[in-house]
């Protein structure tokens, strides 16, 4: 199992970015996937989370009605569109994905196994 992160980058405030996690060596649509950061100085947290049967989406506060997740599940692909970026939304953020996440526990750390690499967003003017 591997997930490859990419699509970050400099950005100034209000901007946009569009994360994309590239998964290899399963079949996504068995999996609950999401994204999250770790900012400097901060502890990991989960920014969205999307359930295995996508009926049910989740978001940290901090994000709703700027980021949106979604899915490919033909192409085994995860995305994180990230809009009006502000300063404290940088961080490095991770894909993440795992079969035996339940829907209760979805944005947690310790519920996925299968971690990618990161991709660093700054969000600076």
């Amino acid at each position: 199992v591997q997930l490859q992160a990419s699509g970050g980058g400099l950005v100034q405030p209000g901007g946009s970015l569009r994360l994309s996690c590239a998964a290899s060596g399963f079949t996504l649509d068995d999996y609950a996937v999401g994204w999250f950061r770790q900012g400097p100085g901060k502890e990991r947290e989960g920014v969205s989370c999307i359930s295995r049967s996508d009926r049910s989406t989740a978001y940290a506060d901090s994000v709703k009605g700027r980021f949106t997740i979604s899915r490919d599940n033909a192409k085994n692909m995860v995305y994180l569109q990230m809009n009006g970026l502000k300063p404290e939304d940088t961080a490095v953020y991770y894909c993440v994905a795992d079969a035996q996440t339940i829907l209760s526990s979805i944005m947690m750390t310790r519920s996925y196994a299968y971690w990618g690499q990161g991709t660093q967003v700054t969000v600076s003017s």
